[in-house]
């Protein structure tokens, strides 16, 4: 049973039922480019409309930091969100005040509607009081399907559930409970793989993972600032050789935690960063000075494949080399496919999460094969780094 309040426990029918949902999503030419996050919220708003509440949607889109930006308006969503949803949706062209409650006066129950850019209100990223009493006025039930901006303190993702019954929709259901199971409730032992550029945009990550799982694998450029810091020679690999201390401390975290750290023990090099240059695998400890390591040799995938052989749970986030070209796309490809069959063959859950991370599993064909795909980013990072994020924390039961 997941910890927190969900629509099985909310009364929808006759309700005015605001619903958070993530609509930012990419358009040119004011048309819709990717509909994936349109896809993720139609079970939250089908099942509200099916119900007999009435589905308002919150949004925001852009950054127009509180002014009214008309290229930033939510208005061309409309026509990908009815055709997705398969009925009418109708338009508010303001999220509070009288335009949004005459579009609500006028619904039956079933109707959706999509208000205007929460954003376009100072007030929203400020969660500010008055602001929130506004939106709260015009429901009477509250749905926060959009994981992606829970770890906001903003009014539409965490002021507003103090003021109405708050629930969470199925899409962050869904992601809720995978993370539990990935990581608060683990079936072990549980791998995580971290790889990515820079050490330094998940330090928070890593110290928090060391203390969580049985096996860390670390790779990309971030598996060089760890060589380094333990003595190997890397070249002109990409390395942050002010964090060896930081390293060296992870390590050391890692050891009393009993958390396994797997680096890579070859890599292969290159002597321009660009795609299919001329490369040769080498072991860490004879990586040519004026080389650079753009991938994890054939060596270390075949270690990084039994450590997912002897997981129960894989959490992964980040790429192991440059997976943008080819060959250098090689391991995090290798490793990718190996955990969907390990997932496939019911001996894995598999978890990951992050914009490169996606892309990296959908390049390798796998990402419908792996137990969960968050495509949240900074909220799924920050889950992972263990920090309470605002819009989850006030659904808890």
């Amino acid at each position: 049973m997941t910890s927190f309040r969900t629509l099985d426990m909310a009364d929808l029918k006759g309700k005015r039922v605001l619903i958070r949902v993530d609509l930012n999503v990419p358009m040119k030419d004011r048309i819709v480019t990717d509909d994936t996050r349109i896809r993720a919220i139609l079970p939250t708003v089908r099942e509200v409309s099916k119900k007999g509440g009435k589905a308002i949607l919150l949004a925001h889109f852009g950054r127009p930091k509180g002014e009214r930006v008309p290229d930033m308006s939510l208005a061309p969503v409309v026509p990908a969100l009815q055709t997705l949803l398969g009925q009418k949706v109708a338009f508010a062209n303001d999220c509070i005040g009288n335009d949004a409650a005459s579009a609500i006066a006028k619904m039956s129950d079933g109707d959706v509607l999509l208000l205007e850019n929460t954003r376009f209100h100072k007030g929203e990223e400020k969660n500010d009081p008055i602001f929130i009493s506004a939106l709260a006025e015009l429901g009477d039930v509250y749905v926060n399907d959009a994981f992606s901006a829970a770890h906001r303190a903003h009014a539409s993702t965490e002021g507003i559930a103090h003021q109405l019954p708050a629930y969470a929709g199925r899409s962050m259901q869904a992601e809720l409970e995978a993370l539990e199971k990935a990581l608060t409730a683990p079936k072990r032992p549980v791998i995580a793989i971290v790889g990515g550029a820079k050490v330094s945009s998940k330090i928070d990550l890593l110290e928090n993972l060391v203390t969580k799982v049985d096996a860390l694998v670390i790779g990309g450029g971030m598996a060089n600032t760890f060589l380094n810091a333990e003595g190997y020679g890397i070249g002109k690999s990409l390395c942050e050789k002010d964090l060896a201390e930081t390293a060296r401390r992870i390590l050391i975290k890692a050891q009393e935690a009993n958390c396994a750290i797997i680096l890579p023990v070859d890599g292969t090099v290159a002597y321009q960063f660009e795609a299919n240059a001329p490369n040769q695998n080498y072991s860490v400890e004879a990586i040519p000075e004026n080389g650079m390591i753009l991938d994890v040799g054939p060596h270390s995938i075949e270690r990084i494949k039994s450590a997912i052989d002897d997981a129960a749970t894989l959490v992964w986030n980040g790429p192991l080399g440059a997976f943008e070209m080819q060959p250098f796309d090689h391991g995090t490809v290798a490793a990718a496919r190996h955990a969907a069959a390990r997932t496939k063959s019911h001996h894995l859950l598999s978890v990951a999460g992050g914009g490169d991370t996606v892309a990296a599993l959908n390049a390798a064909g796998v990402a419908d094969a792996f137990s969960y795909v968050s495509t949240a980013g900074g909220a799924f990072l920050e889950w992972l780094e263990g920090k309470p994020l605002p819009g989850v924390e006030v659904l808890r039961r």
